[in-house]
């Protein structure tokens, strides 16, 4: 049995590493070009227009969608599917695991998303209507395409995975969740290799966009680079986006045995619920989350480098964040604070796997990359010590802590805190 706040040093083959990391993001495909896109300011946000919305704005992916499928696969298949098939490819070619020689049943496959099924089901709908609405025109391949282990399922066949895979419905907390999965399943033996992260294929629903419009909550600016804006006083909603990151985990012990590039410890992480309202978040709940990490990780607030905000842009939620991480780092000199969904906007389920890997290069590098687009800080949004890192990356020498915050609706909060490794 596991203990429920596990001491900071554990056995190698209790300890889980990231080794490997496969991603595309509206900014940059790859964790090097990702990252040089947040160093150097750029923002992967741009027009878009989508059937019944219209014209609005969105980040948007570009990646090579035939590079690991075939034309069939594609046909078959979905969008999400696509993203986590790349991104999975990508992370094990980065692992340097040689793939010929695992055994698949030692593979498991861990995918957050916030929904799926939605963008299949209104494309359904929309062909329909030229057959006047006669079902039996309905695709045979709708089915596959809806059911919530499709992300993760396509993986799986793709690469021939025959351990469990699945993947996990937890809102914009999603890719902390497929992480935080993937963990624990390395941790109580039930598959060696973990891929694990989130997806999301967002864009292509309408109803998204839709939603976020009807509640006064989607962005709109007349320059599309500078539509996300967290913590800005005049923010004024979200940025929908896709996007997928996938992290190969594996114990140290395995990882040490062949030699492998570590990227960094999951140190620690939490999960936990608001249960006081469908959307309206709850900044104790938040930091009880961010306690609850920190306490399993062993750690103090002061230890932490940077925080990865969640941040997404809109009045409240940014504002409540904020008092939440003034609550758990109020007395903390050395802690700074950023935001990635600023550059690339809200990648929904693969957002906090795509927002902790773009800040993994700090334990590298030393640097802190910015939070862009904020023109007047809200000072609602006030954050202690150094404080938010605004609109230039920031020098701040060694970083050896890395807490990444994901929260979503019906009040689902996650925290994931990774350490440099030290060999």
């Amino acid at each position: 049995m596991i203990a429920t706040d596990m001491p900071p040093e554990l056995p190698e083959q209790q300890r889980i590493v990231i080794t490997g990391i496969g991603l595309t993001a509206p900014n940059g495909n790859g964790l090097p070009a990702f990252r040089e896109g947040l160093l150097a300011g750029r923002s992967g946000v741009r027009p878009y227009e989508i059937r019944y919305v219209g014209k609005t704005l969105a980040g948007v992916c570009d990646f090579e969608t035939g590079k690991y499928q075939s034309r069939k696969d594609l046909r078959r298949g979905t969008r999400a599917g696509s993203v986590g098939v790349y991104s999975a490819h990508e992370a094990i070619g980065d692992s340097g695991i040689d793939w010929p020689t695992v055994d698949p049943a030692r593979v498991g496959v861990f995918l957050g998303v916030t929904e799926h099924g939605n963008v299949e089901t209104e494309n359904e709908i929309f062909e329909l209507k030229g057959y006047d609405y006669d079902t039996s025109f309905w695709s045979h391949h709708h089915n596959p395409r809806t059911v919530a282990n499709n992300p993760a399922g396509e993986v799986a066949l793709n690469l021939g995975i025959v351990g469990p895979h699945y993947t996990i419905g937890a809102a914009c907390a999603a890719g902390n969740a497929g992480l935080i999965q993937g963990v624990q399943m390395l941790r109580l033996d039930e598959c060696d290799i973990a891929l694990a992260g989130g997806v999301s294929e967002s864009i292509h629903t309408f109803g998204i966009f839709a939603g976020f419009r009807s509640q006064g909550a989607l962005a709109e600016h007349a320059d599309a680079a500078r539509a996300s804006r967290p913590f800005d006083l005049h923010r004024n909603g979200i940025v929908v986006a896709e996007g997928g990151c996938v992290f190969v985990l594996e114990r140290l012990s395995d990882a040490r045995r062949r030699r492998a590039r570590i990227y960094g410890e999951v140190a620690g992480y939490a999960m936990n619920t608001d249960a006081t309202d469908f959307v309206l978040p709850n900044a104790q709940r938040q930091a009880e989350c961010m306690q609850l990490a920190l306490r399993r990780a062993g750690l103090v607030p002061a230890q932490v480098d940077i925080v990865s905000t969640h941040a997404t842009g809109t009045v409240s939620g940014d504002a409540q964040e904020c008092i939440a991480l003034r609550t758990v780092f109020g007395a903390s000199d050395r802690t700074h604070f950023n935001n990635t969904k600023s550059f690339i906007g809200h990648s929904m389920g693969a957002a906090g796997a795509l927002e902790l890997a773009g800040n993994l290069g700090s334990f590298d590098d030393g640097v802190c990359h910015a939070t862009i687009n904020v023109d007047e800080l809200d000072p609602e949004c006030q954050l202690p010590g150094p404080g938010l890192v605004l609109n230039q990356p920031r020098e701040i020498g060694p970083a050896n802590v890395v807490l990444n915050n994901s929260f979503g609706m019906l009040g689902i909060n996650s925290a994931v805190i990774v350490k440099r490794y030290v060999g």
